[in-house]
């Protein structure tokens, strides 16, 4: 009877979410290669405003009123991303805590009776939560596998990947890191929340998912990839100010890790972010101390607090503390490279073969951990219980199924703890928190320490990459604390110090090893600071920091830019290749351009956008006396939508009137702009009629009329700057221009408001001549050249 209920509830649930409409995803089984499903090349995003007829018409209807309007619905959208991220980050853990917590408490009542029995139930319960996750990532938001960090880095340096920020990814992220949570798998929930505060980020920058009929006209703001790039910057830096309780470090990690492009202004909007973020996490935990959030205890959110730890340490302690950054160096070197490897069979051999497949893999993965997890501390020996003492707060043994360090497992008498059971037969949080305890010296001895180190490591390895939603903060703080805890202990037997904390060594072994795997050094330094809640071990954190990032260095990769390589993710690092130096633009730039005449047949532009796939086109024109002129870029998106309108269709094939007013401008800027991770118009959505196939359209009033040139003879090296801070999707490569029409100086950029709104006061009377004479030239002749030379060469595909 309950088997038929619980089966229709399962159909009806698969019924309703088979209804939800999914156009905008698409079948997106490789969701993360930057590869669309129509065969084309990576896409990138368009940083750079357009400053077309269409542009300049609705700034100049936009006074101070608007300006001000716009900047508080930032901020306003600022708060409502800390408060959706704080939220979503408060039912993850509400949920794994209390998953987890009714999974324990369970195993160890029934271990009571039959260790058999308790080991079927804490398997099947890992597995069924595992399935859960696994099914939701197959089945509904494939874009949701992994731990999205790699793609975000990648949206926010200006690669557009499909599906990444849609509304059904954010939902299988948090529901899909519920499952592979709590179902104990070695791995973690910090990636995902970066995800999740993104997606939630982009979603409100776009007024919600029309798709799914949860959008509002009055957020519908922000139309741009710039003004979205900025408000999935905040998003970052709210996840991970949601899952470390480190508002501080998700700004640092936001601006050192993901973001290729900062400025002042966007740096106090991401701490606003951090900082509502920190007080909606602190209220919910304020609230759960009553007992309203089930199992949710002081394990629910990672703060790891060993400030009654070690107050002081000596100069001879500096060697094993640097030999523990040339562990972290080495060991998350290889943690990369062979997290890569077994990635890249996975993609390309395992993965292809379907969804079936990943749902297996999940599974066994998760057998053979809840095996490990429950089997290995059987085979150890129980240790007596240390004589207690009143002030450090610990029970030997803890109560089954409660938060404490001695856990009494498979053990014969009563006062006897299993060490191994108190860092593998727990849910990682607790377990970390038992690594990191002071005042627990001899609580694990080195060879659970070393056996827990070499199986999770390996666990972690082959985890990683499983088609679940999967972070690596965790479960490298778990590898870094144990060999870390392990240096500890020896160096509390050489030098034989009461001072020395093994917990403190730990805390020193997991900084060791995120920096040697991810090769973050300040972010992640303030991050460890403010989980541990103890500022006197910042210049240890410091020295193991910069010793594992040099020594990872030395081998490869951190793990982001590796997994990104992997995924075929484009990104454009801070520092160009040394080959650069020695090439020149005309040499990287492609031979062939495809150009469009100002004014086109309307059969032209659909033959030549169906026969190749590039995203801007340059426009040429003709003077009275038939010099060619190149006079702007015209971008793909924009054809497109013009296409589609046909509201811009003439039946002439002469220009247009170019004087001001004399044709009313029918598109507004953001109509040109498409949705966050879609696929947006592709020229197949497109019908025409023989009809309209013969008219014409002119392209001036639409196009870039001024694109970013550089010199055909300009080093890669400054091309690859330039096109890197400004965020752009093209360069214009030309022939040295014949003349010169003047110079700008830092004086001609001064620019300094006036006691009248409506005038501004140029330190430069070049600069003031010219802001005279303005629209003038914004709305003049449209045969005025963007350069006086033909355009030679160029590379328009991105």
């Amino acid at each position: 009877m309950l088997s038929n209920h619980l089966q229709n509830g399962i159909e009806t649930a698969k019924m309703v979410w088979s209804r939800i409409p999914n156009a905008e995803e698409g079948d997106h089984e490789d969701a993360g290669l930057l590869r669309k499903s129509d065969g084309s090349s990576v896409e990138s995003l368009e940083y750079e405003v357009v400053e077309n007829h269409a542009y300049w018409e609705e700034q100049d209807q936009r006074g101070k009123l608007f300006l001000v309007y716009y900047v508080v619905v930032k901020w306003f959208f600022a708060l409502l991303i800390g408060i959706g991220t704080g939220l979503a980050a408060v039912f993850i853990n509400l949920s794994v805590e209390n998953f987890a917590g009714w999974k324990f408490a369970l195993t160890f009542s029934i271990i009571q009776k039959s260790y058999v029995a308790g080991f079927i139930v804490y398997v099947l319960i890992n597995l069924v939560l595992v399935l859960s996750s696994v099914y939701i990532i197959t089945h509904f938001a494939p874009a949701a596998a992994g731990s999205g960090i790699p793609e975000i880095k990648g949206y926010l340096n200006g690669v557009d990947i499909h599906g990444v920020l849609l509304f059904r990814t954010l939902i299988g992220k948090i529901f899909g890191s519920i499952g592979s949570v709590g179902g104990g798998l070695a791995l973690g929930k910090e990636g995902p929340l970066v995800h999740t505060g993104a997606c939630i980020a982009s979603l409100l920058g776009q007024g919600g998912s029309t798709k799914y009929h949860l959008s509002s006209r009055w957020l519908q703001i922000f139309k741009s990839d710039r003004d979205r790039r900025d408000l999935v910057t905040c998003g970052c830096a709210a996840g991970v100010a949601a899952a470390f309780r480190a508002p501080v470090g998700g700004v640092l990690f936001a601006l050192e890790e993901v973001t290729s492009w900062w400025r002042s202004q966007l740096m106090w909007r991401v701490f606003f972010t951090s900082a509502i973020v920190a007080v909606v996490v602190r209220t919910a935990m304020g609230w759960c101390k009553s007992g309203n959030c089930g199992h949710f205890g002081s394990g629910g959110f990672i703060i790891w607090d060993i400030s009654g730890g070690q107050e002081d340490y000596s100069f001879e302690e500096l060697l094993p503390m640097a030999v523990i950054g040339v562990i972290g160096g080495l060991l998350g070197a290889l943690f990369n490279q062979l997290t890569l490897y077994i990635s890249y069979w996975r993609r390309n051999h395992l993965h292809k073969k379907g969804n079936r497949v990943k749902i297996i893999e999940a599974c066994l993965v998760s057998l053979i951990t809840s095996i490990i997890s429950f089997g290995l501390p059987l085979l150890r020996k129980c240790s007596p219980c240390p004589d207690s003492d009143p002030d450090s707060g610990l029970e030997c043994p803890r109560p089954p199924g409660m938060y404490g360090n001695y856990v009494n497992f498979y053990c014969s008498k009563e006062k006897e703890y299993n060490d191994l059971a108190t860092i593998f037969f727990n849910t990682q949080d607790d377990a970390i928190r038992n690594l990191f305890s002071a005042k627990t010296i001899h609580e694990f001895s080195a060879q659970s320490l070393l056996t827990f180190l070499v199986m999770f490591y390996t666990l972690a390895v082959v985890t990683f990459g499983t088609a679940v939603p999967a972070g690596q903060f965790v479960p490298g703080i778990m590898i870094g604390s144990t060999y870390g805890r392990l240096v500890g202990m020896f160096v509390v037997n050489f030098y034989k110090k009461l001072s020395i904390e093994e917990g403190t060594y730990a805390l020193l072994g997991a900084a060791s090893f995120l920096g040697g795997s991810m090769r973050m050094t300040v972010s992640l330094c303030v991050i460890m600071v403010e989980i541990t809640n103890n500022l006197k071990l910042l210049p240890l954190i410091m020295l193991v920091l910069l010793i594992s990032k040099a020594v990872g260095d030395a081998f490869n990769e951190g793990l982001y830019e590796e997994q990104a390589r992997l995924r075929g993710i484009p990104l454009l690092e801070s520092k160009p290749k040394y080959q650069m130096r020695k090439m020149t633009a005309k040499e990287a730039c492609g031979q062939r351009v495809v150009s469009f005449p100002r004014v086109v047949k309307v059969a032209d532009i659909v033959s030549i956008l169906r026969s190749n796939k590039h995203n801007g086109f340059p426009v040429i024109d003709h003077t009275r006396i038939g010099e060619t002129l190149v006079i702007g870029l015209m971008p793909r998106s924009h054809l497109l939508v013009l296409l589609q309108s046909k509201v811009d269709f003439q039946l002439s094939p002469l220009p247009s009137d170019p004087r001001p007013g004399s044709r009313p401008i029918r598109h507004t800027p953001s109509e040109f702009v498409k949705p966050a991770s879609s696929k947006g118009i592709s020229i197949e959505d497109i019908h025409l009629s023989s009809d309209d196939l013969e008219m014409y359209i002119d392209l001036a009033p639409f196009l870039n009329p001024s694109p970013y040139i550089v010199p055909e003879d300009m080093s890669l090296t400054k091309v690859y700057n330039l096109f890197r801070q400004l965020g752009l999707r093209h360069i214009f490569v030309v022939p040295r221009p014949s003349r010169v029409i003047g110079l700008i100086t830092r004086k001609d950029l001064l620019i300094e408001d006036s006691e009248e709104s409506d005038t501004v006061e140029l330190q430069s009377t070049s600069v003031r001549s010219r802001h005279r004479d303005r629209s003038m030239l914004r709305n003049g002749d449209a045969e005025s050249p963007l350069l006086n030379v033909l355009l030679v060469q160029g590379h328009t595909s991105s």
